[in-house]
């Protein structure tokens, strides 16, 4: 299985609802994810069709991700921008809903975004490495040579001026260095720690 895992926390469920460890260090290196999280951040979608993205934050500051959908529905994307990868330039999604629980592990190399497929949306996310304002950085959504499928229903996104400055991936010099592993597709069922 590629870099990129789809994960579905455990859910002990009773008469009064459920409960879930959102992040367990054990759990997640049986799955082969050995990272360590410092930073953990939370995004609001006020719309639906709200989409953020595609970032990333360069080495030395780079950024691998844990990402849950807490309230609501999004689309989430994963875009492999690691110098030599073969599969450079490819994606993969999943729909995360606060009903299904899965969780998207992206790791250092890839670019990452969402679009909100209900008004009220909010993104848990850990991260590896602290914001770092001098490192951000991001690809255009809509760059053709990805072919990224956004469910608009033929409709436009809400995206911020800062999203939509973003350059294409043709205009990107990457600064990921390829770790051996190509981007494989998702699986149709999450792994259960």
């Amino acid at each position: 299985m590629g870099p990129v895992k789809l994960i579905c926390p455990r859910r002990h469920v009773d008469s009064r609802g459920w409960f879930s460890e959102t992040h367990n260090e054990r759990s997640l290196a049986a799955l082969g994810i050995h990272t360590r999280f410092v930073q953990d951040n939370l995004s609001h979608s006020q719309s639906r069709g709200v989409l953020r993205g595609l970032h990333f934050q360069t080495p030395p500051h780079a950024q691998a991700k844990l990402v849950r959908c807490q309230k609501g529905r999004a689309w989430d994307v994963a875009v492999d921008v690691r110098q030599g990868s073969p599969t450079f330039g490819e994606w993969v999604g999943v729909e995360l809903s606060a009903e299904n629980g899965w969780q998207l592990f992206i790791p250092i190399g890839f670019a990452h975004g969402f679009i909100a497929l209900e008004a009220h949306t909010e993104l848990a996310y850990k991260v590896s490495d602290h914001y770092a304002p001098g490192c951000e950085g991001g690809i255009i959504w809509n760059d053709t040579t990805l072919a990224v499928t956004w469910p608009l229903d033929g409709g436009s996104p809400l995206i911020s001026e800062k999203d939509a400055r973003l350059a294409p991936l043709a205009d990107f010099v990457s600064a990921f260095a390829y770790d051996g592993q190509p981007l494989s597709p998702l699986p149709a069922e999450p792994l259960i720690p």
